[in-house]
């Protein structure tokens, strides 16, 4: 039976339950889930993702509880689990986060609305990998934060979306997921540096400010969409094409 009282703890998943025709279904979600706004508006809110309101989400009594292991706290999703259906999903991969949504639609008795969706993806995919044949990779390096700055290594969705790309991870090789690196070690080996809006928020004075410094020497810098590079789910059907003509007008410059 499909579930009909949801709480949702991850804004990319919340964003994917509104695409399948279930917002009327969820009866919680976080403070950060704010896509699409109109139809959000009136559904309550539980807290954040790594502070969520355990009295508040019981008394919804919610049929099922969407989480992410990266997103939410283990403490969380385990007193969770002992009292109500729980879905989670942490997809490293494109590929995983396909069939994440595969399961999430079936929970929602959704399959055939989000056949479009996994289409878009496939030929979003199939249009990058035809675009870079035969072409070098695109060295990116792609900055999750600034203070210090971190990248993404190999086991991360942005990963991932950059190998599915046609890009090349300058960091992808580092020991752990989000490794602190040092800007004057990159510069000699990328050509691309992206800065993305979430989860640090980079704008145009810090683009104009690390040109100014050469802080990645040469390689060029570009801000971005976190959603595009990061969100998996049915955002993952306009992103990814997002993503991949952002690294080809790149790749022309």
């Amino acid at each position: 039976m499909a579930a009909r009282r949801i709480v949702s703890l991850v804004p990319s998943t919340t964003e994917s339950v509104c695409a399948l025709g279930a917002a009327d279904r969820l009866v919680g979600c976080t403070r950060y889930c704010i896509e699409p706004a109109a139809e959000l508006a009136a559904v309550p809110r539980i807290g954040g993702t790594k502070n969520p309101s355990r009295e508040r989400i019981a008394a919804l009594a919610p049929d099922l509880v969407l989480g992410n292991a990266e997103e939410n706290r283990a403490e969380d999703l385990q007193w969770l689990r002992e009292r109500f259906p729980l879905l989670v999903h942490t997809p490293t991969t494109v590929v995983e986060a396909a069939a994440a949504l595969r399961e999430l639609a079936a929970a929602l008795d959704a399959s055939e609305v989000l056949v479009p969706f996994l289409l878009r993806v496939e030929a979003q995919l199939a249009a990058a990998a035809a675009a870079h044949l035969g072409l070098p990779p695109v060295r990116v390096f792609y900055a999750v934060w600034a203070k210090p700055w971190m990248g993404v290594a190999r086991g991360t969705f942005v990963h991932d979306v950059l190998r599915c790309l046609g890009a090349v991870n300058v960091t992808a090789d580092a020991s752990s997921r989000y490794p602190e690196v040092d800007p004057a070690a990159l510069a000699g080996c990328t050509d691309l540096v992206l800065l993305p809006d979430e989860p640090w928020e980079f704008g145009d004075a810090d683009v104009a400010e690390l040109e100014a410094a050469a802080t990645f020497g040469r390689a060029r810098l570009l801000r971005c969409s976190g959603r595009d590079f990061c969100w998996h789910g049915t955002a993952m059907a306009d992103g990814l094409g997002r993503a991949a003509a952002l690294l080809q007008r790149a790749r022309a410059h």
